[in-house]
């Protein structure tokens, strides 16, 4: 076969194999292009149905756009139709509103209008009866005239008489009983004056004491005792040899760290500290106590826990003086001074919390010197500074007084403070009334029932004694002293004493308690009557 078509081939020779090319070439371009119209075509039917479909797309999304118009249209309508409507209902509630209180002023003006006419004819009244009155007192004044002249004429007779019978002119009797007059006012004057200097005496001495037992009374304040040593609890006795440490290195670092004394004895489950400095003492009682809550006990710990309890103590020294200064109603107080007033929080004075103290003699000094009438802040000044060198006065040489007044003078207070502080315990002469109330609030501060401890003994034997007088009476059940003695609660038996005879009863007991008790300031008896009736539902 392929020798059969090698010899055609060459019997076609080179011009029949080029047409055959031709031809082939021909025929391929021709179905190529029939090919590729129909592709085209092919292409165009597509591109037609995706137009169809872009274009019936188009046209529902039209469809729903204008529903959606429609719809929005419509709801605006309505909400245009709906706020006419409210718009047209307010107007009509406010013309209607308008319009009643148009009628209501018409009533109104038609009811002052028939008040007026009223008061016009009762004024038309009065003018008539005035006028009957000036015609009536036009016919009084005439008959007093003429009683006037005709005294007048009996007086110059009466004259004339006397000079007749006393020889003397009517201006010498004047004088001559002027002078009695003014000689007899002048002993009057003079007993008067003098009853009125011994009045004013014994009235200054009462009202001076109602002053400062008005001051304690608003004033008096809780006592707080304190001694130089504080116990700690322990869990057990197990803790005390923790405590100690091998070969005694934990209550030795304990005492360096803190600065005091640690006693430890036969007290069971007790550990003591002792220390002249209040602040040491608290530090060391916090560390121990926080030491043993947290069971780790060593010398690293313990200075750990001690500088860390120092720091709190230090905020709290701050908040304290802040606190005095707030409560006393004091501004402008040097930082330095707060934090050095603060330290007074852990002092003492024979029992005595020193910034409780001096808080209380602040408000002592300022009360007396408003009831005197006197500007209270240089006293509430120098009341609540009284104090101050007590904080330091372990680290410094010198009275309190003078370390006080150094340190005054330091942070710039001014002139009166300083005298009234320099003077409080008369080291040098108070010059000023502040510098006297303050003496007195100290005084009074300090020795006031409850205040210190050799004080302390006394003031329960009074209040024993206020409610032993009060249960001394008969139909009384009980009785108590309460507020520190400046009252005193009777309970009275309701079968004994009547309502009325409770009156009665609280004043014998008031003067009972007058006679038989010494007191500061005044004491309240509330006798009190309650009738129960009880029974019972089986």
């Amino acid at each position: 076969m392929t020798s059969n078509l090698l010899t055609l081939l060459a019997a076609l020779g080179a011009g029949g194999i080029a047409g055959i090319a031709i031809g082939t070439f021909v025929v391929g371009g021709l179905i190529g292009l029939f090919g590729y119209r129909l592709y085209t075509k092919n292409k165009i039917g597509v591109a037609k149905k995706e137009a169809a479909r872009i274009l019936e797309e188009a046209k529902l999304e039209a469809a729903n756009t204008r529903k959606e118009g429609i719809l929005d249209a419509r709801e605006q309508v309505n909400k245009m139709k709906a706020d006419f409507e409210n718009e047209t209902k307010e107007k009509k509630q406010e013309w209607q509103r308008t319009d009643n209180r148009l009628n209501q002023r018409e009533i109104s003006l038609d009811k002052k209008q028939e008040a007026i006419d009223i008061k016009e004819n009762n004024l038309e009244k009065k003018l008539f009866e005035l006028d009957n009155t000036r015609k009536e007192l036009d016919v009084q004044k005439g008959k007093l005239q003429d009683k006037e002249t005709s005294l007048a004429e009996k007086e110059t007779q009466i004259d004339a008489e006397l000079q007749r019978v006393a020889g003397l002119t009517r201006d010498e009797a004047s004088e001559e009983l002027k002078n009695s007059l003014i000689q007899g006012v002048k002993e009057k004057s003079a007993q008067e004056a003098k009853r009125i200097i011994e009045e004013a005496k014994e009235n200054a001495n009462k009202e001076a004491q109602n002053i400062i037992a008005t001051a304690i009374q608003r004033c008096a304040a809780d006592q707080t005792t304190e001694n130089t040593i504080s116990s700690v609890a322990l869990p057990n006795e197990e803790m005390k040899g923790r405590i100690i440490g091998r070969m005694g290195r934990n209550i030795r670092a304990l005492e360096s760290a803190t600065g005091v004394d640690v006693i430890i004895d036969d007290t069971p489950d007790v550990i003591t500290l002792s220390s002249f400095d209040p602040v040491r003492r608290e530090v060391a009682r916090l560390t121990l106590e926080k030491l043993i809550s947290d069971g780790r006990v060593h010398p690293a710990r313990i200075e750990e826990v001690a500088e860390k309890i120092r720091k709190e103590i230090d905020q709290t020294i701050k908040e304290a003086g802040e606190e005095a200064v707030f409560e006393v109603g004091i501004h402008s107080l040097n930082p330095e001074l707060t934090k050095i007033l603060g330290r007074l929080k852990y002092r003492t004075s024979y029992g005595q919390n020193v910034l409780r103290h001096s808080v209380e003699v602040a408000m002592l000094a300022s009360a007396m010197a408003s009831e005197l009438g006197i500007n209270p802040k240089i006293a509430k000044r120098a009341g609540l500074l009284h104090d101050l060198g007590k904080a330091i006065d372990h680290e410094v040489e010198g009275t309190h007084v003078s370390i006080g007044v150094e340190l005054l003078k330091r942070y710039h207070e001014s002139g009166e403070v300083i005298h009234a502080v320099a003077a409080h315990h008369n080291d040098i002469e108070p010059t000023t009334i502040e510098a006297v109330l303050v003496q007195a609030a100290d005084a009074i501060s300090s020795a006031r029932p409850g205040a210190r401890r050799e004080s302390l003994e006394n003031y329960v034997k009074r209040i024993e004694k206020l409610e032993e007088i009060a249960k001394s009476f008969d139909g009384v059940e009980q009785s108590f002293a309460v507020q520190a003695g400046r009252e005193i609660r009777v309970m009275v038996k309701p079968e004994k004493v009547g309502d009325q005879a409770t009156v009665f009863l609280a004043k014998e007991i008031a003067e009972k308690l007058e006679n038989e008790l010494e007191y500061p300031g005044q004491i309240k008896v509330n006798v009190i009557r309650e009738v129960r009736s009880v029974e019972y539902a089986k």
